[in-house]
C-alpha cells in the first residue's frame, strides 16, 4: 500500500459538479493498493497514520497526532500512486490492484482508520472521476509505502 498524507486546513471531494464529502482541519489520505497487500499492511498503515505526529502543539512543535487534535480525515482511493515511469513516457499502472481486490482492501483500510480515531471518516467514491480541492497546511506532505516502511 502507498499513501500520501497531507495535513490540510480543509479539503473536499467534488463529483459531477457537487460536493460529495468535505473536512475541515485534519488529514487527507490518498491511498493506492497493490495485489501483494494484506491485512497486516492495512493495520500497520492505519496505525502509523493515526499516530503520526504532524500537528503543532502549543509550543509550535509537531508533536500531536490527528487523534490528539480531533482532526478530521478524508480518504481517497488513488491507483495512480503505483505508477511506474521506468520505461517511456506513459506511466504503467500494472502494480495497482484491480477493483475486485482493491475495493474490499480500501473498505478494510477505512474501517481500520475508524477504529483508531474518534472522529468520523469521510471518503471519496471508489472508481469514479473526482475533483479534490484542498488547502494544504504547512505544507506538510508525507509518503508512506508499506513495502519499504521508511
Amino acid at each position: 500500500m502507498r499513501a500520501v498524507i497531507q495535513r490540510v486546513h480543509e479539503a473536499k471531494v467534488i463529483i459531477n459538479g457537487g460536493t460529495y464529502s468535505q473536512i475541515k482541519k485534519g488529514i487527507l489520505i490518498f491511498l493506492s493498493i497493490e495485489d501483494a497487500d494484506n491485512d497486516q499492511d492495512i493495520e500497520w498503515l492505519a496505525g502509523k497514520i493515526c499516530r503520526l505526529r504532524i500537528f503543532d502543539d502549543k509550543a509550535g512543535a509537531m508533536n500531536l497526532s490527528v487523534k490528539e487534535t480531533s482532526g478530521e480525515i478524508l480518504i481517497i482511493s488513488q491507483f495512480t500512486l503505483h505508477a511506474s515511469t521506468k520505461k517511456g513516457n506513459r506511466p504503467s499502472y500494472i502494480k495497482a490492484s484491480k477493483p475486485d481486490f482493491a475495493l474490499p482492501m480500501y473498505k478494510k483500510f477505512i474501517g481500520a482508520v475508524k477504529y483508531c480515531v474518534d472522529g468520523e471518516i469521510k471518503t471519496g467514491k471508489f472508481g469514479v472521476e473526482m475533483k479534490i480541492h484542498l488547502v494544504n497546511d504547512g505544507p506538510v506532505t508525507i509518503i508512506i509505502d508499506t513495502k519499504s516502511k521508511e
